[in-house]
């Protein structure tokens, strides 16, 4: 049984930082692709970063880029969300997640990120 386990979130003061890790079991993610996504109140599903089993990695929004860093450790099947400067407006639940060829196929239940003002 393949799972995603998220740790690392918690309640953090605006301009803090925090790293998310994500630990995937049940299943070797070589090849695969890594990334976080992330949900807001009352807002759809959005897409933070990714990164590949090469290391090449993708942003979301314009936002994220130069506050947010990912990576990922292959030989430990985690991979890892650094988020510095964080706003307000980064709370959210902050989703693990990982593909089976080119569909976002394995989910974890998320860990909760709150920045306040």
């Amino acid at each position: 049984q393949v799972q995603l386990v998220e740790s690392g979130g918690g309640l953090v003061q605006a301009g803090g930082s925090l790293r998310l890790s994500c630990a995937a079991s049940g299943r070797t993610f070589s090849g695969e692709t890594m990334g976080w996504f992330r949900r807001a109140p009352g807002k759809e599903r959005e897409f933070v970063a990714s990164i590949a089993w090469s290391g090449g990695s993708t942003f979301g929004a314009d936002s994220m880029k130069g506050r947010f860093t990912i990576s990922r450790d292959n030989a430990k099947n985690t991979v890892y969300l650094q988020m510095n400067s964080l706003k307000p407006a980064d709370t959210a639940v902050y989703l693990c997640a990982a593909t089976a060829g080119t569909i976002w196929r394995y989910w974890g239940q998320g860990t909760q990120v709150t920045v306040s003002s």
